[in-house]
Protein backbone atom coordinates (compact mmCIF):
# COMPACT_ATOMS: atom_id res chain seq x y z
CA UNK A 1 0.00 0.00 0.00
CA UNK A 2 1.42 3.52 -0.98
CA UNK A 3 0.16 6.42 1.26
CA UNK A 4 0.32 10.13 -0.15
CA UNK A 5 -0.56 12.58 2.32
CA UNK A 6 -1.71 16.19 1.65
CA UNK A 7 -1.17 18.63 4.29
CA UNK A 8 -1.80 22.76 3.81
CA UNK A 9 0.05 25.67 4.71
CA UNK A 10 -0.88 29.81 5.12
CA UNK A 11 -4.21 29.30 5.50
CA UNK A 12 -7.43 26.90 5.70
CA UNK A 13 -9.63 26.62 2.49
CA UNK A 14 -6.79 26.56 0.22
CA UNK A 15 -8.32 23.57 -2.46
CA UNK A 16 -6.33 20.64 -0.68
CA UNK A 17 -9.74 18.77 -1.47
CA UNK A 18 -9.75 19.45 -5.23
CA UNK A 19 -5.69 19.00 -5.36
CA UNK A 20 -5.83 15.83 -3.18
CA UNK A 21 -9.14 14.61 -5.45
CA UNK A 22 -6.72 15.51 -8.79
CA UNK A 23 -4.08 13.68 -7.69
CA UNK A 24 -6.30 10.32 -7.07
CA UNK A 25 -7.78 10.99 -10.38
CA UNK A 26 -4.21 10.78 -12.56
CA UNK A 27 -3.35 7.62 -10.37
CA UNK A 28 -6.63 6.10 -11.45
CA UNK A 29 -6.02 7.31 -14.91
CA UNK A 30 -2.66 5.12 -14.85
CA UNK A 31 -4.89 1.94 -14.22
CA UNK A 32 -4.45 2.46 -10.10
CA UNK A 33 -6.79 0.95 -7.65
CA UNK A 34 -7.55 4.42 -5.51
CA UNK A 35 -8.57 5.24 -2.09
CA UNK A 36 -9.12 8.50 -0.39
CA UNK A 37 -9.24 9.20 3.70
CA UNK A 38 -9.76 12.83 5.04
CA UNK A 39 -8.69 13.98 8.24
CA UNK A 40 -10.41 16.51 10.18
CA UNK A 41 -9.05 17.90 13.16
CA UNK A 42 -12.56 19.11 15.24
CA UNK A 43 -13.66 17.30 18.15
CA UNK A 44 -16.92 16.70 16.35
CA UNK A 45 -17.33 12.81 16.10
CA UNK A 46 -18.39 13.86 12.81
CA UNK A 47 -20.18 16.33 10.34
CA UNK A 48 -23.61 16.09 11.38
CA UNK A 49 -24.39 18.82 13.75
CA UNK A 50 -22.53 21.41 11.85
CA UNK A 51 -24.18 24.55 10.43
CA UNK A 52 -23.44 24.70 6.58
CA UNK A 53 -22.00 28.24 7.29
CA UNK A 54 -19.57 26.04 9.51
CA UNK A 55 -17.44 23.50 7.02
CA UNK A 56 -19.74 24.03 4.29
CA UNK A 57 -22.39 21.22 3.28
CA UNK A 58 -22.69 17.39 5.04
CA UNK A 59 -21.91 15.12 2.74
CA UNK A 60 -23.98 11.76 3.60
CA UNK A 61 -22.47 8.59 2.57
CA UNK A 62 -24.26 5.45 1.38
CA UNK A 63 -23.97 3.76 5.02
CA UNK A 64 -25.56 6.85 6.30
CA UNK A 65 -21.84 8.76 7.60
CA UNK A 66 -22.66 12.58 7.94
CA UNK A 67 -19.05 14.21 6.79
CA UNK A 68 -17.10 16.52 5.25
CA UNK A 69 -18.03 17.78 1.67
CA UNK A 70 -14.45 16.91 0.68
CA UNK A 71 -15.31 13.22 0.36
CA UNK A 72 -17.93 14.27 -1.58
CA UNK A 73 -15.06 15.96 -4.37
CA UNK A 74 -13.15 12.36 -3.87
CA UNK A 75 -16.30 10.84 -4.90
CA UNK A 76 -17.09 12.59 -7.76
CA UNK A 77 -13.30 12.71 -9.00
CA UNK A 78 -12.66 9.25 -8.43
CA UNK A 79 -15.96 7.79 -8.92
CA UNK A 80 -15.72 5.81 -5.87
CA UNK A 81 -17.99 4.63 -2.88
CA UNK A 82 -16.60 6.13 0.45
CA UNK A 83 -18.09 4.93 3.80
CA UNK A 84 -18.34 7.32 7.41
CA UNK A 85 -14.69 5.87 8.40
CA UNK A 86 -13.12 7.41 5.65
CA UNK A 87 -13.64 10.80 7.40
CA UNK A 88 -11.53 10.39 10.41
CA UNK A 89 -11.88 13.33 13.28
CA UNK A 90 -10.23 14.33 16.65
CA UNK A 91 -13.58 13.14 18.57
CA UNK A 92 -13.76 9.80 16.76
CA UNK A 93 -10.25 9.25 17.54
CA UNK A 94 -10.19 10.25 21.43
CA UNK A 95 -13.72 8.06 21.50
CA UNK A 96 -12.21 4.72 20.88
CA UNK A 97 -9.04 5.28 23.00
CA UNK A 98 -11.42 6.34 25.56
CA UNK A 99 -13.87 3.31 25.28
CA UNK A 100 -10.72 1.06 25.18
CA UNK A 101 -9.32 2.31 28.55
CA UNK A 102 -13.29 1.79 30.25
CA UNK A 103 -12.67 -1.92 28.87
CA UNK A 104 -9.19 -1.91 30.39
CA UNK A 105 -7.49 -2.79 27.18
CA UNK A 106 -4.39 -0.75 28.20
CA UNK A 107 -4.14 -3.17 31.56
CA UNK A 108 -3.39 0.00 33.63
CA UNK A 109 -1.00 1.80 31.81
CA UNK A 110 -1.03 5.91 31.96
CA UNK A 111 -2.69 6.58 28.66
CA UNK A 112 -1.24 9.36 26.51
CA UNK A 113 -1.23 11.58 23.28
CA UNK A 114 2.01 9.80 22.13
CA UNK A 115 1.77 6.73 21.65
CA UNK A 116 -2.22 5.79 22.42
CA UNK A 117 -3.63 8.49 20.12
CA UNK A 118 -0.93 8.34 17.76
CA UNK A 119 -0.95 4.56 17.53
CA UNK A 120 -5.04 4.84 16.88
CA UNK A 121 -4.24 7.18 14.45
CA UNK A 122 -2.32 5.20 12.52
CA UNK A 123 -4.10 1.90 12.84
CA UNK A 124 -7.39 3.32 11.86
CA UNK A 125 -5.43 4.83 8.67
CA UNK A 126 -4.09 0.88 7.86
CA UNK A 127 -7.12 -0.40 8.28
CA UNK A 128 -9.35 1.97 6.22
CA UNK A 129 -6.78 2.36 3.54
CA UNK A 130 -7.71 -1.75 2.90
CA UNK A 131 -11.21 -1.47 2.22
CA UNK A 132 -12.49 -1.47 -1.24
CA UNK A 133 -14.02 1.41 -2.46
CA UNK A 134 -15.01 0.05 -6.12
CA UNK A 135 -18.01 -2.14 -6.49
CA UNK A 136 -15.66 -5.11 -7.87
CA UNK A 137 -14.28 -5.89 -4.00
CA UNK A 138 -10.62 -5.50 -5.11
CA UNK A 139 -8.19 -3.83 -2.52
CA UNK A 140 -7.15 -0.36 -3.33
CA UNK A 141 -2.86 -0.12 -4.08
CA UNK A 142 -2.93 3.95 -3.27
CA UNK A 143 -4.14 5.81 -0.18
CA UNK A 144 -4.64 9.85 -0.52
CA UNK A 145 -5.00 10.95 2.95
CA UNK A 146 -5.67 14.76 3.49
CA UNK A 147 -5.15 16.48 6.65
CA UNK A 148 -7.76 18.98 7.26
CA UNK A 149 -6.68 22.68 8.78
CA UNK A 150 -3.63 24.47 8.82
CA UNK A 151 -0.07 23.40 9.60
CA UNK A 152 1.00 24.68 13.02
CA UNK A 153 -2.70 24.22 14.46
CA UNK A 154 -2.99 22.98 18.02
CA UNK A 155 -5.62 20.46 17.03
CA UNK A 156 -3.74 18.88 14.58
CA UNK A 157 -0.68 18.14 16.06
CA UNK A 158 -1.32 14.55 17.24
CA UNK A 159 -1.91 13.81 13.05
CA UNK A 160 1.42 15.46 12.26
CA UNK A 161 3.13 13.85 14.86
CA UNK A 162 1.46 10.13 14.27
CA UNK A 163 2.57 10.63 10.16
CA UNK A 164 6.39 11.81 11.59
CA UNK A 165 5.71 7.90 13.09
CA UNK A 166 4.15 6.16 10.69
CA UNK A 167 6.62 7.65 7.29
CA UNK A 168 9.15 5.23 9.07
CA UNK A 169 6.77 2.37 9.71
CA UNK A 170 5.76 1.93 6.08
CA UNK A 171 9.14 2.78 4.79
CA UNK A 172 10.05 5.39 2.56
CA UNK A 173 9.19 3.92 -0.56
CA UNK A 174 5.70 3.73 0.83
CA UNK A 175 5.01 7.17 1.68
CA UNK A 176 5.23 10.80 0.61
CA UNK A 177 4.08 14.11 1.51
CA UNK A 178 2.31 16.81 -0.55
CA UNK A 179 2.27 20.36 0.83
CA UNK A 180 -0.39 22.96 -0.57
CA UNK A 181 0.67 26.45 0.27
CA UNK A 182 -0.35 30.11 -0.85
CA UNK A 183 1.72 32.62 -2.93
CA UNK A 184 -0.28 35.75 -2.40
CA UNK A 185 0.39 38.78 -4.95
CA UNK A 186 -0.31 41.93 -3.21
CA UNK A 187 -1.75 44.19 -5.83
CA UNK A 188 0.27 47.16 -4.50
CA UNK A 189 3.53 45.46 -5.79
CA UNK A 190 1.87 42.55 -8.38
CA UNK A 191 5.26 40.48 -6.76
CA UNK A 192 4.37 37.10 -6.11
CA UNK A 193 5.89 36.75 -2.45
CA UNK A 194 6.96 33.28 -1.24
CA UNK A 195 7.95 33.87 2.12
CA UNK A 196 4.25 32.41 3.64
CA UNK A 197 5.15 29.27 1.74
CA UNK A 198 8.85 29.18 3.12
CA UNK A 199 8.05 29.78 6.89
CA UNK A 200 5.28 26.94 6.60
CA UNK A 201 7.51 24.19 5.04
CA UNK A 202 9.93 25.52 7.53
CA UNK A 203 7.34 24.33 10.49
CA UNK A 204 6.32 21.60 8.51
CA UNK A 205 10.10 20.00 8.97
CA UNK A 206 10.32 21.00 12.36
CA UNK A 207 7.51 18.87 13.18
CA UNK A 208 9.58 16.09 11.18
CA UNK A 209 7.49 16.02 8.12
CA UNK A 210 9.56 17.05 4.63
CA UNK A 211 7.23 17.23 2.02
CA UNK A 212 8.30 15.87 -1.28
CA UNK A 213 6.07 17.65 -3.21
CA UNK A 214 5.03 21.58 -2.80
CA UNK A 215 1.92 22.87 -4.67
CA UNK A 216 1.55 26.22 -4.49
CA UNK A 217 -1.73 28.31 -5.27
CA UNK A 218 -1.75 31.42 -6.87
CA UNK A 219 -3.94 33.71 -9.03
CA UNK A 220 -1.70 33.36 -11.89
CA UNK A 221 1.09 31.12 -13.05
CA UNK A 222 4.30 30.48 -11.08
CA UNK A 223 6.98 32.84 -12.02
CA UNK A 224 10.31 31.08 -12.48
CA UNK A 225 12.15 33.28 -10.15
CA UNK A 226 9.72 32.20 -7.64
CA UNK A 227 9.51 28.98 -8.19
CA UNK A 228 13.24 28.59 -8.37
CA UNK A 229 13.38 30.55 -4.55
CA UNK A 230 10.84 28.28 -3.36
CA UNK A 231 13.11 25.44 -4.47
CA UNK A 232 16.16 26.50 -3.00
CA UNK A 233 14.84 27.99 0.66
CA UNK A 234 12.48 24.63 1.18
CA UNK A 235 15.15 21.89 0.93
CA UNK A 236 13.69 20.40 -2.98
CA UNK A 237 14.24 20.52 -6.98
CA UNK A 238 12.94 23.24 -9.40
CA UNK A 239 10.89 20.21 -10.53
CA UNK A 240 9.01 19.57 -6.77
CA UNK A 241 7.28 22.82 -7.29
CA UNK A 242 4.03 22.34 -8.65
CA UNK A 243 1.72 25.63 -9.67
CA UNK A 244 -1.53 25.24 -9.14
CA UNK A 245 -2.83 28.50 -10.33
CA UNK A 246 -6.51 29.33 -10.21
CA UNK A 247 -8.29 27.65 -13.57
CA UNK A 248 -11.90 27.98 -15.03
CA UNK A 249 -12.84 24.39 -14.27
CA UNK A 250 -12.14 22.48 -11.76
CA UNK A 251 -11.57 19.61 -14.34
CA UNK A 252 -8.70 21.02 -15.00
CA UNK A 253 -6.65 20.90 -12.14
CA UNK A 254 -6.23 17.12 -12.91
CA UNK A 255 -4.68 18.28 -16.52
CA UNK A 256 -2.17 21.03 -14.39
CA UNK A 257 -0.86 18.15 -12.50
CA UNK A 258 -0.56 16.09 -15.24
CA UNK A 259 1.67 18.66 -17.31
CA UNK A 260 3.93 19.33 -14.55
CA UNK A 261 5.01 15.81 -14.30
CA UNK A 262 3.36 15.03 -11.20
CA UNK A 263 2.67 11.20 -12.15
CA UNK A 264 6.06 10.47 -13.66
CA UNK A 265 7.64 11.97 -10.17
CA UNK A 266 5.16 9.90 -8.06
CA UNK A 267 5.68 6.81 -9.77
CA UNK A 268 9.21 6.80 -9.62
CA UNK A 269 9.33 7.90 -5.74
CA UNK A 270 6.82 5.62 -4.85
CA UNK A 271 8.08 2.44 -7.09
CA UNK A 272 4.11 2.70 -8.67
CA UNK A 273 3.86 -0.43 -10.96
CA UNK A 274 2.86 2.12 -13.65
CA UNK A 275 4.06 2.46 -17.67
CA UNK A 276 4.18 5.60 -18.57
CA UNK A 277 1.81 6.08 -21.51
CA UNK A 278 -0.85 8.64 -23.08
CA UNK A 279 -3.59 8.70 -20.79
CA UNK A 280 -6.52 8.10 -22.79
CA UNK A 281 -8.82 8.51 -19.49
CA UNK A 282 -7.60 12.17 -18.82
CA UNK A 283 -7.86 13.02 -22.90
CA UNK A 284 -11.62 12.63 -21.87
CA UNK A 285 -11.17 15.05 -18.88
CA UNK A 286 -9.65 17.43 -21.35
CA UNK A 287 -12.74 17.38 -23.79
CA UNK A 288 -15.11 18.16 -20.61
CA UNK A 289 -13.00 21.10 -19.49
CA UNK A 290 -12.74 22.16 -23.08
CA UNK A 291 -16.30 21.48 -23.44
CA UNK A 292 -17.77 23.40 -20.72
CA UNK A 293 -15.51 26.30 -22.03
CA UNK A 294 -17.49 26.79 -25.29
CA UNK A 295 -21.13 26.52 -24.03
CA UNK A 296 -22.80 29.70 -25.63
CA UNK A 297 -26.75 29.03 -24.75
CA UNK A 298 -27.01 29.89 -21.15
CA UNK A 299 -29.93 28.56 -18.84
CA UNK A 300 -30.57 30.38 -15.23
CA UNK A 301 -31.70 28.75 -12.14
CA UNK A 302 -33.12 30.05 -8.92
CA UNK A 303 -31.79 28.34 -5.75
CA UNK A 304 -34.14 29.21 -3.28
CA UNK A 305 -32.50 28.49 0.23
CA UNK A 306 -31.28 30.12 3.49
CA UNK A 307 -27.53 29.46 3.27
CA UNK A 308 -26.67 31.57 0.60
CA UNK A 309 -24.09 33.74 1.66
CA UNK A 310 -21.57 30.42 1.33
CA UNK A 311 -21.64 28.87 -2.05
CA UNK A 312 -20.09 25.63 0.02
CA UNK A 313 -23.18 25.36 1.92
CA UNK A 314 -24.42 23.62 -1.16
CA UNK A 315 -21.32 22.12 -2.52
CA UNK A 316 -22.87 18.93 -3.98
CA UNK A 317 -26.30 20.57 -5.04
CA UNK A 318 -24.19 23.60 -7.42
CA UNK A 319 -21.89 20.08 -8.94
CA UNK A 320 -25.20 18.25 -9.84
CA UNK A 321 -26.70 21.24 -11.47
CA UNK A 322 -23.28 21.97 -13.59
CA UNK A 323 -23.18 18.35 -14.26
CA UNK A 324 -26.62 18.49 -15.89
CA UNK A 325 -26.20 21.63 -17.98
CA UNK A 326 -23.00 20.41 -19.02
CA UNK A 327 -25.21 17.11 -20.50
CA UNK A 328 -27.54 19.77 -22.18
CA UNK A 329 -25.21 21.48 -23.69
CA UNK A 330 -25.59 25.07 -22.10
CA UNK A 331 -23.77 27.35 -19.63
CA UNK A 332 -25.35 27.62 -16.20
CA UNK A 333 -26.41 30.75 -14.55
CA UNK A 334 -27.08 30.02 -10.52
CA UNK A 335 -29.23 32.92 -9.20
CA UNK A 336 -28.49 32.88 -5.23
CA UNK A 337 -31.80 33.64 -3.58
CA UNK A 338 -31.99 33.89 0.16
CA UNK A 339 -35.86 32.69 1.36
CA UNK A 340 -36.50 35.26 3.61
CA UNK A 341 -35.73 37.78 1.20
CA UNK A 342 -38.79 36.48 -0.65
CA UNK A 343 -41.13 37.07 2.28
CA UNK A 344 -43.36 40.16 2.85
CA UNK A 345 -41.74 40.87 6.35
CA UNK A 346 -38.49 41.81 4.10
CA UNK A 347 -41.10 44.30 1.99
CA UNK A 348 -41.56 46.23 5.09
CA UNK A 349 -37.83 45.94 6.13
CA UNK A 350 -36.49 46.48 3.07
CA UNK A 351 -38.47 46.99 0.19
CA UNK A 352 -35.49 47.12 -1.94
CA UNK A 353 -33.67 43.82 -1.04
CA UNK A 354 -37.38 42.16 -1.62
CA UNK A 355 -37.71 43.37 -4.72
CA UNK A 356 -34.11 42.43 -6.07
CA UNK A 357 -35.03 38.94 -4.83
CA UNK A 358 -38.43 38.94 -6.65
CA UNK A 359 -36.90 39.58 -9.72
CA UNK A 360 -34.06 37.42 -9.84
CA UNK A 361 -36.61 34.53 -9.03
CA UNK A 362 -39.04 35.60 -12.29
CA UNK A 363 -35.66 36.24 -14.92
CA UNK A 364 -34.86 32.43 -14.28
CA UNK A 365 -35.53 29.55 -16.34
CA UNK A 366 -36.21 27.23 -13.52
CA UNK A 367 -36.50 27.00 -9.82
CA UNK A 368 -34.40 24.57 -7.09
CA UNK A 369 -35.62 24.32 -3.44
CA UNK A 370 -32.78 22.26 -1.58
CA UNK A 371 -32.98 20.99 1.91
CA UNK A 372 -32.41 22.95 5.05
CA UNK A 373 -33.51 22.66 8.73
CA UNK A 374 -35.38 25.84 10.56
CA UNK A 375 -37.95 27.79 10.50
CA UNK A 376 -36.37 30.74 8.89
CA UNK A 377 -36.92 31.49 5.50
CA UNK A 378 -39.35 28.38 4.94
CA UNK A 379 -42.54 30.61 3.96
CA UNK A 380 -40.04 32.62 1.48
CA UNK A 381 -39.71 29.49 -0.05
CA UNK A 382 -43.61 28.31 -0.46
CA UNK A 383 -43.76 31.87 -2.47
CA UNK A 384 -41.55 30.69 -4.46
CA UNK A 385 -42.84 27.09 -4.94
CA UNK A 386 -45.69 28.46 -5.23
CA UNK A 387 -44.69 31.34 -8.10
CA UNK A 388 -43.14 27.93 -9.80
CA UNK A 389 -46.82 26.24 -9.81
CA UNK A 390 -48.66 28.74 -11.05
CA UNK A 391 -46.31 30.10 -13.72
CA UNK A 392 -45.74 26.69 -14.58
CA UNK A 393 -41.96 27.16 -14.52
CA UNK A 394 -40.23 23.94 -13.85
CA UNK A 395 -39.08 23.30 -10.23
CA UNK A 396 -37.11 20.82 -7.75
CA UNK A 397 -37.57 20.26 -4.81
CA UNK A 398 -35.14 18.08 -2.67
CA UNK A 399 -35.86 17.09 1.02
CA UNK A 400 -36.97 19.87 2.55
CA UNK A 401 -38.00 21.48 -0.26
CA UNK A 402 -40.26 18.89 -1.69
CA UNK A 403 -41.87 18.74 1.96
CA UNK A 404 -42.70 22.57 1.97
CA UNK A 405 -44.09 22.01 -2.11
CA UNK A 406 -47.05 19.75 0.13
CA UNK A 407 -47.11 22.42 2.40
CA UNK A 408 -48.23 25.24 -0.58
CA UNK A 409 -50.24 22.27 -2.45
CA UNK A 410 -52.80 21.86 0.78
CA UNK A 411 -52.85 25.77 1.90
CA UNK A 412 -53.81 26.75 -1.84
CA UNK A 413 -55.21 23.60 -3.82
CA UNK A 414 -57.18 21.93 -0.25
CA UNK A 415 -57.52 25.49 1.25
CA UNK A 416 -55.83 24.21 4.61
CA UNK A 417 -54.47 27.62 5.61
CA UNK A 418 -52.54 26.24 8.75
CA UNK A 419 -51.22 23.44 6.49
CA UNK A 420 -47.57 22.76 7.75
CA UNK A 421 -44.79 20.95 9.13
CA UNK A 422 -45.04 20.12 12.88
CA UNK A 423 -40.79 21.22 12.80
CA UNK A 424 -42.24 24.68 12.64
CA UNK A 425 -45.73 24.54 13.77
CA UNK A 426 -46.54 21.79 16.14
CA UNK A 427 -50.08 23.33 16.90
CA UNK A 428 -50.81 22.77 12.88
CA UNK A 429 -54.73 21.67 12.41
CA UNK A 430 -53.33 20.28 8.82
CA UNK A 431 -50.10 18.71 9.98
CA UNK A 432 -48.92 17.61 6.54
CA UNK A 433 -45.38 17.24 7.16
CA UNK A 434 -44.73 15.15 10.55
CA UNK A 435 -41.79 13.58 12.67
CA UNK A 436 -40.74 10.33 11.62
CA UNK A 437 -41.87 7.50 14.24
CA UNK A 438 -38.09 6.77 15.05
CA UNK A 439 -36.81 9.70 15.22
CA UNK A 440 -35.37 10.31 19.02
CA UNK A 441 -35.79 14.32 19.54
CA UNK A 442 -33.82 13.88 22.78
CA UNK A 443 -30.41 13.69 20.69
CA UNK A 444 -29.65 15.35 17.66
CA UNK A 445 -26.31 13.44 15.87
CA UNK A 446 -26.73 10.88 14.01
CA UNK A 447 -30.84 10.38 15.00
CA UNK A 448 -32.46 11.01 11.36
CA UNK A 449 -33.06 8.78 8.47
CA UNK A 450 -29.63 8.38 6.80
CA UNK A 451 -28.01 6.91 4.12
CA UNK A 452 -28.86 4.79 1.18
CA UNK A 453 -32.66 3.47 1.06
CA UNK A 454 -34.58 2.08 -1.67
CA UNK A 455 -37.86 3.81 -3.61
CA UNK A 456 -40.38 2.20 -5.80
CA UNK A 457 -41.57 3.43 -8.68
CA UNK A 458 -45.74 2.98 -8.01
CA UNK A 459 -46.77 4.92 -11.24
CA UNK A 460 -45.82 4.30 -15.06
CA UNK A 461 -46.54 7.28 -16.44
CA UNK A 462 -44.19 9.46 -13.91
CA UNK A 463 -41.84 11.70 -15.83
CA UNK A 464 -38.88 10.62 -13.28
CA UNK A 465 -39.31 7.44 -13.78
CA UNK A 466 -38.74 7.88 -17.80
CA UNK A 467 -35.48 9.75 -16.83
CA UNK A 468 -34.38 7.32 -14.75
CA UNK A 469 -34.54 4.89 -17.72
CA UNK A 470 -37.92 2.79 -16.54
CA UNK A 471 -36.51 1.46 -13.79
CA UNK A 472 -38.63 -0.28 -10.93
CA UNK A 473 -36.73 1.30 -7.99
CA UNK A 474 -33.84 3.18 -6.96
CA UNK A 475 -31.61 3.75 -4.38
CA UNK A 476 -30.77 6.77 -3.03
CA UNK A 477 -29.22 8.80 -0.25
CA UNK A 478 -31.43 10.26 2.65
CA UNK A 479 -30.99 12.51 5.37
CA UNK A 480 -34.16 14.03 6.81
CA UNK A 481 -36.25 14.02 10.69
CA UNK A 482 -39.62 14.30 9.21
CA UNK A 483 -41.97 12.85 6.21
CA UNK A 484 -45.13 13.80 4.55
CA UNK A 485 -48.08 12.43 6.71
CA UNK A 486 -48.67 9.52 4.75
CA UNK A 487 -52.83 9.15 6.04
CA UNK A 488 -53.33 12.31 4.25
CA UNK A 489 -52.17 11.22 0.57
CA UNK A 490 -55.59 10.82 -1.05
CA UNK A 491 -56.41 14.07 -0.47
CA UNK A 492 -53.70 15.22 -2.34
CA UNK A 493 -53.64 13.02 -5.29
CA UNK A 494 -57.53 13.34 -5.90
CA UNK A 495 -56.47 16.97 -6.88
CA UNK A 496 -53.70 16.26 -9.07
CA UNK A 497 -50.74 15.88 -6.99
CA UNK A 498 -49.23 12.40 -7.08
CA UNK A 499 -46.93 10.05 -4.71
CA UNK A 500 -45.05 8.15 -7.39
CA UNK A 501 -42.56 6.84 -5.20
CA UNK A 502 -42.53 4.95 -1.96
CA UNK A 503 -39.95 3.47 0.16
CA UNK A 504 -40.22 -0.82 0.02
CA UNK A 505 -42.83 -0.60 2.95
CA UNK A 506 -45.34 1.82 1.38
CA UNK A 507 -45.06 4.25 4.44
CA UNK A 508 -43.38 6.52 3.43
CA UNK A 509 -43.85 9.22 0.48
CA UNK A 510 -40.51 9.74 -1.48
CA UNK A 511 -41.37 11.43 -5.10
CA UNK A 512 -44.11 13.57 -6.12
CA UNK A 513 -45.36 14.69 -9.10
CA UNK A 514 -48.07 17.10 -10.65
CA UNK A 515 -50.35 16.65 -13.15
CA UNK A 516 -50.20 19.38 -16.09
CA UNK A 517 -47.15 21.28 -15.55
CA UNK A 518 -44.37 20.82 -17.37
CA UNK A 519 -41.46 19.68 -14.47
CA UNK A 520 -43.26 19.98 -11.28
CA UNK A 521 -41.03 17.54 -8.93
CA UNK A 522 -40.09 16.84 -5.67
CA UNK A 523 -37.90 14.55 -3.82
CA UNK A 524 -37.49 13.51 -0.27
CA UNK A 525 -34.07 11.72 -1.19
CA UNK A 526 -30.42 13.45 -1.56
CA UNK A 527 -30.36 12.85 -5.67
CA UNK A 528 -26.88 15.74 -5.83
CA UNK A 529 -24.93 12.90 -3.47
CA UNK A 530 -24.73 10.58 -6.55
CA UNK A 531 -24.73 12.80 -9.29
CA UNK A 532 -21.35 12.48 -11.61
CA UNK A 533 -19.62 14.81 -14.15
CA UNK A 534 -20.58 12.14 -16.97
CA UNK A 535 -23.59 10.76 -14.96
CA UNK A 536 -25.83 13.57 -14.10
CA UNK A 537 -28.45 12.95 -11.46
CA UNK A 538 -31.86 12.04 -13.72
CA UNK A 539 -34.30 14.89 -10.75
CA UNK A 540 -31.59 17.72 -11.98
CA UNK A 541 -31.34 16.06 -15.62
CA UNK A 542 -35.05 16.45 -15.69
CA UNK A 543 -34.66 20.17 -14.11
CA UNK A 544 -32.26 21.55 -16.42
CA UNK A 545 -34.18 19.86 -19.77
CA UNK A 546 -37.54 21.65 -18.84
CA UNK A 547 -35.38 24.58 -17.79
CA UNK A 548 -33.90 24.58 -21.45
CA UNK A 549 -37.24 23.50 -23.28
CA UNK A 550 -36.18 20.32 -24.48
CA UNK A 551 -37.67 17.70 -21.83
CA UNK A 552 -40.97 17.44 -24.30
CA UNK A 553 -38.68 16.20 -27.25
CA UNK A 554 -36.06 14.26 -24.99
CA UNK A 555 -39.18 12.35 -23.42
CA UNK A 556 -40.72 12.03 -27.22
CA UNK A 557 -37.43 9.94 -28.17
CA UNK A 558 -38.16 7.91 -25.24
CA UNK A 559 -34.82 9.46 -23.59
CA UNK A 560 -32.51 6.96 -25.30
CA UNK A 561 -30.13 9.62 -24.80
CA UNK A 562 -30.18 9.19 -21.19
CA UNK A 563 -26.80 10.20 -19.30
CA UNK A 564 -27.40 6.67 -17.38
CA UNK A 565 -27.43 5.05 -20.66
CA UNK A 566 -25.01 6.96 -23.03
CA UNK A 567 -22.22 5.42 -20.93
CA UNK A 568 -21.24 2.56 -19.74
CA UNK A 569 -21.11 2.55 -15.83
CA UNK A 570 -19.06 -0.46 -15.76
CA UNK A 571 -15.54 1.08 -16.87
CA UNK A 572 -12.92 1.18 -13.64
CA UNK A 573 -11.62 4.78 -14.68
CA UNK A 574 -12.84 7.39 -12.90
CA UNK A 575 -15.25 9.45 -14.54
CA UNK A 576 -15.25 9.90 -18.29
CA UNK A 577 -15.78 6.48 -19.32
CA UNK A 578 -17.33 6.57 -23.38
CA UNK A 579 -16.33 9.39 -25.58
CA UNK A 580 -17.21 12.80 -24.23
CA UNK A 581 -17.33 13.74 -28.06
CA UNK A 582 -20.57 11.71 -27.85
CA UNK A 583 -21.99 13.05 -25.12
CA UNK A 584 -23.36 15.53 -28.42
CA UNK A 585 -26.77 15.07 -27.59
CA UNK A 586 -27.62 15.13 -30.99
CA UNK A 587 -31.56 14.59 -30.64
CA UNK A 588 -31.50 17.57 -28.10
CA UNK A 589 -29.48 20.35 -29.90
CA UNK A 590 -32.12 19.92 -32.45
CA UNK A 591 -34.90 20.26 -30.77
Amino acid sequence: MKYILVTGGVISGIGKGIIASSVGTILKSCGLRVTAIKIDPYINIDAGTFSPYEHGEVFVLDDGGEVDLDLGNYERFLDIRLTRDNNLTTGKIYQSVINKERRGDYLGKTVQVVPHITDAIQEWVMKQARISVDDDGVEPQVCVIELGGTVGDIESMPFIEAFRQFQFKVKRENFCNIHVSLVPQPKATGEQKTKPTQNSVRELRGLGLSPDLIMCRCSSPLETSAKEKISMFCHVEPTQVICVHDVSSVYRVPLLLEDQGVVSYLCERLSLPVEVKPRKMLTKWKEMADRSARLLEHVSIALVGKYTKLSDSYTSVVKALEHSALAVNHKLEIKYIDSADLETSTLQGDPVKYHEAWQKLCSSHGVLVPGGFGVRGTEGKMHAIHWARKQNKPFLGVCLGMQLAVCEFARDVLGWEDANSTEFNPESTHPVVIDMPEHNPGQMGGTMRLGKRRTIFKSSTSVLRKLYGGVEFVDERHRHRFEVNPELKHHFEKRGLHFVGEDVEGERMEIIELDDHCYFVGVQYHPEFTSRPIKPSPPYFGLLLAAAGKLPGYLAKGCRLSPRDTYSGSSGSSSPEADLSELKFPSLSRD
